[in-house]
C-alpha cells in the first residue's frame, strides 16, 4: 500500500487539536468590513471546529494529522 499524499491547501487551511477535532478560520473577515458591526468582526477573528458533516471529507485530506 503506497503512503497518502496530505493536501496542501488543507494542511495551511486547517489544524487537529489534541482530542482529534478539526479547527478553522471563519470567512467574510477580510474585506467589505465597514458594513459589518463591531461584535461581528470580533466573532469572525476566532477560530472554530469543522462541522461533523465535512470532518470525514477534511480527515480525508488530513491522512496523517
Amino acid at each position: 500500500m503506497p503512503k497518502l499524499k496530505t493536501h496542501r491547501g488543507a494542511k495551511k487551511r486547517f489544524s487537529v487539536t489534541a482530542k482529534g477535532k478539526i479547527k478553522r478560520h471563519k470567512a467574510f473577515a477580510s474585506h467589505i468590513l465597514t458594513k459589518k458591526n463591531s461584535k461581528r468582526k470580533r466573532n469572525l477573528k476566532k477560530p472554530t471546529l469543522v462541522s461533523k458533516s465535512e470532518y470525514k471529507k477534511i480527515k480525508e485530506l488530513l491522512p496523517y494529522e
